[in-house]
């Protein structure tokens, strides 16, 4: 479950109500979870104790058409999206990477190319133009910014300005909710750390496995 409190319905704000009542209807989310798309929608309920940031969330989220009638931003949505689902896997979030699957298909990722996401490097999926944006999100990501010469000009050989600028911000903001998601533990991304130590088989007692090989090794 999540690790802060959720604001129940009848402590919402009418900025949040507004997007209560498009996600879970009547319901109360906290009492009864689940939104249509099949996650338990605490990333709404827990985002919801500081109604500024809320605000300032969905209001990217706006940016580029979701709960809005028309998006704003410029850049290609194939684009935009093939740019997060790499950040989303990159950064090992379970829900950015799986919701914006579902978001990408919208503007037109192939599930050949959705699949290729964690081998892009090797696939034969995506143009010229695709695989600078995944080296570029995976630059951001993975090498917290530090971008070759070499990469940027691709980049730029492809996209203008505009664009680039709109790729970065949009990977990063969504680079800030896969950690925030799984610091808090919310959607997807409630799991139990799985690095830790493997007990010995039998009594389980710790051993220095190298030393106690190396001292086998010495006695033979």
């Amino acid at each position: 479950m999540p690790r802060l409190r959720e604001v129940p319905r009848a402590e919402a704000t009418p900025e949040v109500l507004e997007f209560y009542n498009r996600l879970f209807g009547e319901r109360d989310p906290v009492a009864e979870p689940g939104t249509a798309t099949g996650t338990p929608g605490n990333w709404w309920t827990v985002f919801a104790l500081v109604p500024y940031v809320f605000e300032h969330a969905t209001s990217h989220f706006g940016m580029f058409g979701m709960f809005a009638t028309e998006s704003i931003s410029k850049l290609d949505g194939k684009v935009r999206e093939l740019a997060i689902m790499r950040a989303g896997y990159a950064q090992g979030s379970q829900f950015v990477f799986s919701q914006h699957c579902k978001a990408a298909r919208r503007f037109g990722v192939s599930d050949e190319q959705i699949d290729a996401i964690p081998h892009w490097e090797i696939s034969d999926a995506f143009s010229a133009s695709e695989r600078a944006v995944l080296a570029w999100s995976d630059a951001l990501i993975l090498q917290g910014g530090r971008a070759s010469d070499e990469l940027f000009a691709e980049l730029q050989s492809h996209f203008s300005d505009e664009d680039i600028l709109e790729i970065t911000y949009h990977t990063l903001a969504y680079n800030l909710h896969a950690v925030c998601c799984k610091a808090l533990r919310l959607e997807y991304d409630d799991v139990d750390e799985r690095i830790a130590e493997v007990p010995v088989p039998g009594e389980g007692e710790p051993a220095d496995w190298a030393g106690a090989a190396w001292d086998k090794k010495q006695e033979d």
